[in-house]
């Protein structure tokens, strides 16, 4: 079964402006759930439902996994496909996923101390400390790339030219990646922002393109520390955002070695970590 491909939804609304409404059309971003499963060794098991917009469901189920360290490399997956389950109504079998593990059992899930029931809006929980994280990431993150400040300033035009479903619908959240001369490589969008960057790490990883090195995250919302521990588990180096970073995610990145920006929007940035990659001859 090939993988489903992105949707939005068609709705009439009234649009109220000037003292007057009128009726029009409208078009939504899609949300529909997701399951989830894990196979291997016969056994299976649900292990995750988050909300998110339909599309590049494998790749948002290939980077959930490496994010919350169920898997740690593309050869652990044998396949990921559809629900095939005769018992699953048709329509739902879109709605589930699962990926087959290239091992005799399935792994100690009760070991992540995780909730594995998430939505679209608070996203993917993080682990229950920074020292979790630093358990699965005992190095810090490579030096480089430094980039020109022209460079990571043209990042967000790039990204909103390239957002198609979000000039459909206006409510989709994107994560993009691009290379150190800011050339657009990959971008994926999701009602979840979790979601687009587990989109977006998981087409990297099932394209045998991990770690991240010389590489520029950019996610359209804020920086949390939930995208900045996917970063690094994706070995990227710079993780940008249009708005602002939490203190646990600055916490993060100064403790891999990561460079955070904040605020990248129009003439200028926030460095909360790492300003050694922004090549700047008055530093």
């Amino acid at each position: 079964m090939t993988e489903r491909p992105g949707k939005s939804v068609k709705a009439r609304v009234w649009t109220v402006e000037g003292g007057g409404a009128r009726r029009r059309r409208d078009v939504l971003a899609a949300e529909e759930p997701l399951e989830i499963r894990l196979s291997a060794g016969g056994q299976r098991q649900s292990v995750a439902i988050t909300m998110r917009t339909p599309g590049a469901d494998f790749e948002l189920a290939a980077g959930f996994l490496l994010g919350e360290g169920v898997i740690a490399a593309r050869d652990e997956i044998s396949s990921i496909a559809y629900c095939t389950d005769p018992d699953v109504d048709g329509a739902q079998q879109y709605n589930i996923v699962t990926v087959e593990l290239r091992r005799p059992g399935l792994p100690d899930l009760a070991a992540l101390n995780r909730h594995w029931t998430v939505t679209s809006a608070c996203g993917v929980c993080g682990k229950a400390s920074l020292a979790a994280l630093q358990i699965r990431c005992p190095a810090p993150l490579p030096d480089g790339p430094a980039v020109d400040p022209a460079t990571i300033l043209g990042l967000p035009a790039s990204l909103r030219a390239a957002q198609a479903q979000f000039d459909l619908s206006g409510g989709l959240h994107a994560a993009a990646l691009f290379d150190a001369a800011g050339r657009l490589l990959a971008l994926r969008e999701d009602v979840g922002r979790h979601n687009a960057l587990d989109k977006l790490i998981g087409w990297a990883l099932l394209g045998g393109g991990l770690p991240l090195r010389d590489r520029i995250v950019l996610v359209s919302g804020r920086a949390s520390y939930e995208l900045a521990q996917k970063c690094v588990v994706a070995g990227a180096p710079i993780l940008a955002a249009i708005s602002a970073p939490s203190s646990l995610a600055v916490e993060v990145a100064q403790s891999f070695g990561m460079s955070l920006l904040g605020f990248v929007r129009e003439a200028r940035f926030n460095v909360y970590a790492g300003i050694e990659r922004v090549a700047m001859e008055n530093r």
